[in-house]
């Protein structure tokens, strides 16, 4: 079996990373939905193709629910972070 390559590495661990930014921004005090705009401004500091991958792989993982440009996150993350098993 090959090892993934340190670009392939990378990659994943920064999709990790927005990953998780994109999950505790939409747990985070503000209007249930977020646009992808909304996530691209409070997470300048992650390129939006990468915000895009992620939120792709979230939605896929039944943790954010992605409608046209609005996300929010599933009722499942909800009652996670409520339980305090999602935390900063």
């Amino acid at each position: 079996m090959d090892k993934p390559s340190n670009t392939a590495r990378q990659r994943r661990s920064e999709l990790t990373v927005a990953e998780r930014a994109i999950v505790l921004q939409s747990l985070r005090d503000h209007p249930e939905r977020w646009s992808r705009a909304e996530f691209e401004r409070e997470l300048s500091d992650i390129e939006p193709l990468l915000i895009n991958d992620a939120l792709a792989q979230l939605h896929t993982e039944g943790v954010v629910v992605v409608q046209d440009e609005q996300v929010q996150a599933s009722r499942s993350a909800r009652h996670l972070d409520t339980l305090g098993l999602i935390s900063v």
